[in-house]
């Protein structure tokens, strides 16, 4: 019988891992959208570009690592050299003075993302029998979940402190990462037992064949519900834009992670039971909810209910897409698989959240939202026709 008693201790770790990351990452994430509009004066379009890039590039970047550490036979050295590159970029928010250095540190800070990210998710399934890998990404999904509800909450008290000073808070985004690689060094073992393959480029078109139909049809379907969901940094300057202060933005991220690390466990172990397709239908049905309520609001109570929706639709697709590429793709190539499905819906991110930010920028705020809900409506009309990508 799966239990949460029953995983092993390199799971418990790599989820903290991701929890202390998530504090560093969203100590920053909380608050860069506002430093970006109201201390350096960029617009909406240019946080979309950057916000899209960045993660483009982290999910872009899978594809490499997942298909190293499918070679070398080895996930950890790769995982610590992502986290510890993301935890070395941090200074580079505190000194910037345009936004062409914020770039260029969201870029250099989802690489190290990028990095350890497919490894990670590969080894989680190394370590793990196929009939926990829902309640296996779950768990890593929650536990980063708290680091993202207390992320924004270290830097809301801290802007308190500072008095608005978003430079300091930054610099201190430098000590929950370094306990992450901490962790990640200490606890965090490989399973010893993959050999390594031999050197092949990753995007050959033979092994794109080998990743095999079914694996390709998890894809499509993610790539579907990635375009229908823009970045979440739209969501904090939504806030911001119905008159929620610079302080109290970051509570929005908190409101969106604490639905999603309450539901992204007991999600990933429901769906282990009964199957994938219906959970993530019922994630498109919150994702809707969401963009119809953040398209109307105009107070803070409604943002937070849309944020809140936000976080269950995250709670009932991310971690259940994480099981199904496991469970798609062959043990000695699920780096490679990863990454793959990294670069796929990296290149739908940008294209989403780009084109969120010119429809803000051109027609409103409300507008966005509006048509991420039209994408929403045709993702499920496809997604309820169609045949499941696994169940």
């Amino acid at each position: 019988m799966s239990s949460h008693r029953a995983l092993p201790r390199s799971i418990w770790a790599l989820g903290l891992v991701s929890m202390f990351m998530d504090i560093s990452s969203e100590m920053i994430h909380g608050v860069l959208p506002l430093f970006l509009v109201s201390v350096l004066g960029a617009s909406t379009m240019t946080v979309g570009v950057i916000d899209g890039l960045g993660e483009s590039i982290a999910l872009i970047t899978k594809v490499f690592s997942g298909w190293v550490s499918d070679w070398l036979g080895k996930r950890k050295v790769i995982i610590v050299a992502g986290y510890l590159l993301a935890t070395c970029t941090k200074p580079l928010f505190a000194v910037a003075s345009g936004a062409g250095l914020v770039l260029v540190a969201r870029a250099l800070d989802r690489f190290g993302k990028g990095m350890r990210g497919a490894p990670r998710d590969a080894l989680v399934a190394d370590l793990i029998p196929a009939g926990q890998r829902g309640a296996a990404y779950g768990l890593r999904q929650s536990l980063d979940s708290l680091g993202a509800i207390a992320g924004p909450l270290i830097a809301v008290l801290l802007l308190g402190l500072t008095r608005d000073n978003f430079r300091a808070v930054f610099w201190l985004a430098l000590l929950p990462g370094a306990l992450a690689v901490t962790v990640l060094l200490g606890l965090v073992r490989d399973p010893g037992h993959l050999a390594a393959g031999p050197a092949r480029l990753p995007v050959r078109w033979s092994e794109l064949q080998r990743l095999g139909g079914r694996y390709w049809r998890v894809v499509a379907v993610a790539i579907l519900f990635t375009l229908a969901r823009f970045s979440e940094a739209f969501v904090l300057l939504r806030a911001k834009d119905v008159g929620v202060g610079a302080r109290l933005v970051p509570l929005v991220l908190v409101v969106m992670n604490i639905f999603y690390a309450l539901g992204a466990y007991p999600a990933g172990r429901l769906s282990d039971r009964l199957g994938r397709r219906r959970l993530l239908a019922a994630g498109l049905v919150a994702l809707l909810a969401a963009d119809l309520i953040l398209a109307q609001a105009g107070r803070w109570p409604a943002v937070a209910l849309g944020a809140a929706l936000w976080g269950v639709h995250l709670a009932l697709t991310q971690g259940l897409f994480a099981a199904l590429v496991a469970e798609a793709a062959s043990p000695d190539a699920r780096g490679t698989a990863f990454g793959v499905y990294g670069l796929a819906t990296g290149l739908a991110v940008l294209l989403a959240s780009v084109l969120a930010g010119w429809l803000w920028q051109r027609y409103g705020a409300p507008v966005p939202f509006l048509a991420g809900g039209c994408l929403v409506l045709l993702t499920l009309a496809g997604f309820l026709s169609a045949a499941g990508p696994g169940h």
